[in-house]
């Protein structure tokens, strides 16, 4: 009875090298970032400044806009800007929404960003409707990223060890949000101060609330 070469020994193939796997690079946020920053400098050389206006006007998220049930501002006010976000914001709003896309997942992150976005604009819009805003709040120009930014800053909070660390910048982030709402003498906070306030808020509930979600469904598989 013969015997394989692996039976007396020999030695078989050595096993071959496999690269590591590339860490997942975000996609949607750079994606969005680029294509709302494109679209400023687009709209700036392509367009008159009449026009450039009527389309800004035409996607934001003001009373008028609402009143008339025009619900589609409430995703285009999110995909245009009145001038090409300053180079150091930008890379802060790609480098937050990068991080919690890479961390968390790409629903996660465009799910708070949606969330704290419509979230703050229609309390924003409540508010203004109940206290009769004159006419040129009811119609300003109301777009951009900061609602949804604001929300993804307060839902990564949440992320953040337990404890002083996690106080410490629920602290630091509320203090900055409602300064400008607190500064008196000319400058006057807007209802834009508002919006930004509670989009922190409404991204720091649903951090929490998902915190509790994920920690009472752990325990019932313990």
């Amino acid at each position: 009875m013969s015997r394989s070469p692996d039976a007396l020994g020999t030695p078989g193939p050595s096993p071959r090298w496999t690269r590591p796997p590339l860490p997942r690079l975000p996609r949607l946020a750079p994606a969005y970032v680029g294509g709302v920053q494109l679209g400023a400098y687009a709209m700036g050389r392509l367009l008159a400044p009449a026009v450039r206006e009527r389309v800004l006007r035409l996607c934001s998220t003001n009373v008028d806009n609402l009143r008339g049930r025009r619900r589609h501002t409430l995703a285009t006010s999110a995909l245009v800007v009145e001038e090409p976000m300053e180079l150091p914001y930008a890379l802060l709003l790609l480098a937050v929404l990068g991080y919690a896309e890479h961390a968390h997942g790409a629903w996660w992150a465009a799910g708070v960003f949606v969330y704290g976005h419509v979230g703050a604009t229609l309390v924003v819009y409540g508010v203004l409707r109940g206290a009769r805003a004159g006419a040129r709040t009811r119609s300003a120009i109301d777009v951009g990223t900061s609602y949804g930014f604001n929300a993804v800053v307060g839902a990564l909070a949440t992320t953040l060890p337990r404890g002083p660390v996690r106080t410490g910048a629920y602290a630091a982030l509320f203090a900055l949000g409602a300064r400008p709402l607190l500064r008196g003498g000319a400058h006057r906070p807007g209802f834009t101060d508002l919006g930004h306030f509670l989009a922190l808020a409404l991204g720091v509930g649903f951090g929490q609330g998902r915190r509790r979600a994920l920690g009472h469904c752990s325990s019932q598989y313990r």
